[in-house]
């Protein structure tokens, strides 16, 4: 089986691949092992070294990394740019902190010396998706290799030029052979990988259903995991929310990257108050937005990534307008070339709605009237999801007590998009998955936390 990348946008074939046999799984194998035993032998200064030159690296070549990502999967050139950004960010922050996040941790007893330290577990297979194709990589793996550990990188097959680009940039920063390969293998060897003793622990960002596969494989040999899954983020807009910055806010996220993100705003819960304001305004905003050829410098939204991903988003739409949805923007799939799907709103979505119920993965909006501060909360809360939420409010004590101690969920903002930071440990509960990435947090998920004893 050929593996084969298409333009979302003009529908046509990009290049073609051959899948990893076995023979060449095998060799990738016994090169991390390899590259486990060089890169541990580098003290923790110089990895942080070469973070900064793959930061250099990514730098150098952005543009032309830009327009790969947007080619293979859609998303406006501007959007690429601003993803490759992220991942320098994010190199130079453990650049800076790597040290003092790998440093031994003193705990006082009665023996001379006690103290905790944090050890690499070996190889580590991510599994990685196709809507952020740098950053979801980079964001896990540049922790995880700070604590010494490499990767074996199983990539989303629609952005098989993203995954070879990724690991020439860690080559050419002066990674050793073996620290992050490329693996175009399918999801059949993608399980019996997880299952060989060679590889120590299991990453996956991705759907939900993907995720309790992987895992219960996993859980079966006793290998660590961290779950990045699904999310239908609730956005509470209160009654006393500044409507204007909040429908900006609730645009942003919602229209980021065609929609097709794990932590955009799925479901805008507002108060009944405000809620007409709120939807005018909303509609209008959405409405503005231009959607088209993602390489032109002014489109707000390009196509989303595959035909198959835009049918099943336009089957859902019908399917919550018949359980009672009100159709006031979009909603259609438009007469052109490429897989785009406009900017869309449907309001008076009740909690049976599917709509409500599932993650939306596209530009589409969704409008809940709460009939009060609490009832809002209860339909946030309302959901087998959660990895993101906000609420807006010009109230900001009150914001921060409910982000803080009402709403279920892995990031809560106030008066703001959730987005994920380096500094800020990122994941979610319940079916949204578990596990922290970023932050100190992200460096010890997949680490051994040795304590040492010295009587």
């Amino acid at each position: 089986m050929r593996i084969v990348s298409v333009n979302p946008a003009t529908e046509q074939p990009i290049r073609e691949y051959d899948p990893h046999s076995e023979k060449d799984i095998e060799k990738k194998l016994l090169n991390a092992e390899n590259g486990f035993k060089k890169w541990n032998e580098i003290p923790i200064k110089e990895r942080c070294n070469v973070f900064r030159d793959l930061a250099a690296s990514i730098e150098q070549q952005k543009e032309e990394t830009a327009r790969l990502i947007t080619e293979e999967m859609g998303k406006t050139i501007k959007e690429s740019r601003a993803e490759l950004d992220k991942c320098i960010l994010l190199c130079n922050y453990y650049a800076d902190n790597g040290i003092n996040i790998m440093e031994s941790e003193s705990i006082e007893t009665e023996y001379s010396k006690s103290y905790v330290t944090w050890r690499p577990l070996g190889t580590l297979l991510a599994i990685m998706p196709w809507n952020f194709p740098f950053w979801q990589v980079f964001r896990f793996g540049i922790p995880a290799l700070l604590t010494g550990n490499v990767i074996l990188l199983k990539h989303a097959l629609n952005v098989p030029g993203c995954a070879l680009v990724i690991e020439q940039l860690f080559k050419k920063s002066g990674f050793p052979d073996g620290a992050l390969q490329n693996l175009f293998i399918s999801n059949e060897q993608t399980s019996e990988l997880v299952e060989d003793k060679r590889i120590h622990g299991v990453t996956l960002t991705g759907g939900t259903e993907a995720g309790k596969a992987v895992a219960k494989i996993a859980g079966a040999h006793l290998k660590k995991t961290v779950m990045e899954l699904g999310g239908s983020d609730p956005y509470v807009i209160l009654a006393d929310a500044d409507i204007e910055k909040t429908v900006e806010a609730c645009v942003q996220s919602r229209l980021l990257n065609a929609g097709q993100s794990c932590i955009a705003a799925k479901r805008f819960i507002v108060h009944q108050s405000v809620y007409d304001v709120f939807v005018g305004k909303l509609k209008d905003a959405m409405e503005s937005k231009k959607f088209g050829d993602p390489f032109t410098e002014d489109t707000d939204i390009g196509p989303m990534a595959r035909e198959d991903l835009r049918n099943k988003l336009h089957k859902q739409i019908q399917l919550g307008l018949i359980d009672g949805g009100k159709n006031i923007l979009g909603c259609k799939i438009p007469v052109m070339e490429g897989f785009y799907y406009p900017p869309s709103v449907i309001t008076d979505v009740d909690a049976d709605n599917n709509l409500f119920k599932e993650e939306i993965f596209g530009p589409v909006a969704v409008v809940t009237k709460a009939h009060d501060e609490q009832h809002a909360i209860e339909l946030a809360n309302q959901t087998d999801y959660g990895l993101g939420a906000a609420i807006f409010t010009s109230d900001i004590e009150k914001g921060e007590l409910l982000a803080s101690q009402k709403i279920r969920a892995g990031n809560c903002f106030v008066n703001d998009y959730v987005k994920s930071d380096p500094r800020l440990p990122f994941g979610g509960i319940k079916d949204s998955g578990y596990g922290r990435e970023l932050s100190w947090f992200g460096p010890r998920e997949f680490a051994n936390i040795k304590t040492v004893v010295v009587k």
